[in-house]
């Protein structure tokens, strides 16, 4: 089971720490092999696999001027560590004081007096410290003095590119859902509870299960998608709808998912849409009968999709 620690007092003793440092927002390749490394090396020396993140995001603090929207919520964060094998997750309060701790500082009383660690694992390009001033050249320096191994790690690359959240958040928000999933390693969704909706999609035949769109997660652009919904251990062909439902004159931007081929009642319960495909982007129609012909083109379209990829989990 995932052990999760918040700060750094009070922690008992760990068997050969093998850590990483970084905020894992997405789960994607690049983490997902950085992970197994450190897994893999915590194993053969029966020690700990070990995560050193920060909360809130660094660029919180840092540049609170962005509006820098995630793809993962802390809860499937918490759940990707532990099925990657992670024994535990350190989380630090990321303040102005935090930020302002020099290189050295933090590699003596973070990574060597209260984490005591054995090794490191952090990607080649890794800064830390005041204004970012630490390099990978000082945190190997910094290990030789105080006793921990640092292994710098090549970043995976895809394309050409490094495999990033920030390139992975870009393909989602321009629509580009197969090739964010190829990036993740997984279909990209969201998770939420089913609210009441107005019952225009039930009107023309079409029933949904609506979900308001969290403020902090990244969302692909207003439109039709191929989609899955999974509602506890099952998965099921979808097509979704994220929008304002401007035929009918604008309402709360929600996403809206029915379920092909079942008539499951889904309100309060959770659920995942995950986006597979986009098939159009939103438009506005004459009438409601001119919409409920797009949307029978729309499910011919989506089913297409859905059977032209591979499911992802």
């Amino acid at each position: 089971m995932l052990k999760v620690t918040r700060g750094l007092s009070g922690e008992c003793p760990r068997a050969y720490p093998v850590a990483t440092i970084g905020n894992f927002d997405g789960h994607h390749l690049g983490h997902r092999a950085l992970l197994q490394t450190v897994v893999e090396t915590a194993r053969k020396a029966q020690g700990t696999a070990l995560v050193l993140t920060f909360e809130p995001h660094p660029v919180k603090i840092l540049a609170p001027h962005v509006d820098l929207r995630f793809l993962t919520s802390p809860e499937e964060k918490l759940a990707h560590f532990e099925a990657a094998g992670i024994d535990e997750v350190v989380f630090l309060d990321f303040t102005p004081a935090f930020a302002a701790m020099s290189p050295d500082q933090f590699a003596e009383d973070i990574l060597h007096r209260s984490l005591t660690l054995s090794e490191l694992f952090v990607g080649n390009h890794f800064a830390f410290g005041k204004g970012r001033a630490g390099r990978i050249d000082d945190l190997v320096r910094f290990g030789e003095q105080y006793g921990f191994l640092v292994h710098p790690m090549t970043p995976v690359t895809m394309d050409g590119d490094v495999v990033s959240s920030s390139r992975i958040r870009r393909l989602i928000q321009a629509g580009t859902m197969e090739r964010a999933a190829t990036l993740l390693g997984r279909v990209y969704g969201i998770r939420g509870t089913v609210v009441q909706g107005v019952q225009q999609g039930q009107a023309m035949g079409w029933p949904t299960a609506n979900l308001r769109i969290p403020a902090d997660r990244v969302v692909p652009p207003d439109g039709v998608y191929a989609a899955r919904t999974i509602h506890g251990s099952q998965s099921y062909d979808s097509i979704a709808y994220i929008g304002t439902r401007p035929t009918f004159g604008a309402g709360e931007r929600l996403i809206e998912v029915n379920l092909l081929d079942q008539t499951s009642d889904l309100y309060g319960q959770d659920i995942t849409v995950q986006f597979v495909a986009q098939v159009r982007g939103d438009h506005t129609f004459a009438s409601a009968d001119d919409l409920s012909k797009q949307i029978v083109r729309d499910v011919e379209q989506a089913r297409i999709s859905l059977q032209s990829i591979p499911e992802r989990v």
